[in-house]
């Protein structure tokens, strides 16, 4: 499935935990739970340590949280564009709509947080769409959901090495207009 990754074989989750536990995961503090700020409906899914902090996954959007329960980010799912797990490095690695450069964070995961990060991103992809361009360039037109308000965005992800140009934008708009077509959204 796009979007989720298994980086080596084995369970999902770590054995090695040093985290306190509640019920088998992390309990977050109360003053972080408060620093997320949850929307309307929003709550909080699934927990994991990271360093001194956590990894938060709520229904609209994923975060890492210091351990002074400060938001370092907070983001909306719809803008993370693949994770992968990596039980032998205890890591998570994600991989921004917006940067090329992933992001690892190292994490004591259990199998319910994984699942959790893995649904949440698959429910953001309404439908996707590779464009066609001459190798090594690669690129893909999505259209993503935003978890929180509904809305559907439209996502250019530019492979490693792809620059944007005329050529990448003439295939988006065809492989946009496809995919809206695909779905039932009217043309822009």
């Amino acid at each position: 499935m796009r979007g989720w990754r298994r980086a080596d074989p084995g369970s999902a989750g770590s054995a090695h935990s040093t985290r306190p536990v509640s019920q088998g995961r992390p309990a977050l503090p109360a003053a972080a739970t408060a620093a997320l700020g949850l929307g309307r409906g929003e709550r909080v899914l699934a927990v994991a340590g990271s360093g001194a902090g956590w990894l938060v996954a709520t229904g609209h959007r994923f975060g890492q949280l210091d351990g002074d329960a400060g938001v370092r980010w907070l983001r909306p799912w719809h803008e993370v564009d693949s994770a992968s797990w990596s039980r032998a490095a205890d890591a998570l690695t994600l991989t921004f709509v917006d940067s090329r450069r992933p992001v690892e964070l190292p994490v004591d995961a259990d199998a319910t947080f994984l699942q959790v990060v893995r649904e949440r991103v698959q429910a953001s992809v309404v439908a996707s769409l590779d464009l066609p361009l001459d190798p090594p360039r690669r690129a893909r037109a999505a259209l993503r959901q935003d978890l929180a308000t509904g809305a559907i965005v439209e996502q250019l992800v530019l492979g490693r090495g792809t620059l944007d140009s005329p050529e990448v934008a003439a295939a988006a708009a065809v492989a946009f207009a496809r995919l809206r077509d695909d779905v039932g959204i009217p043309p822009r």
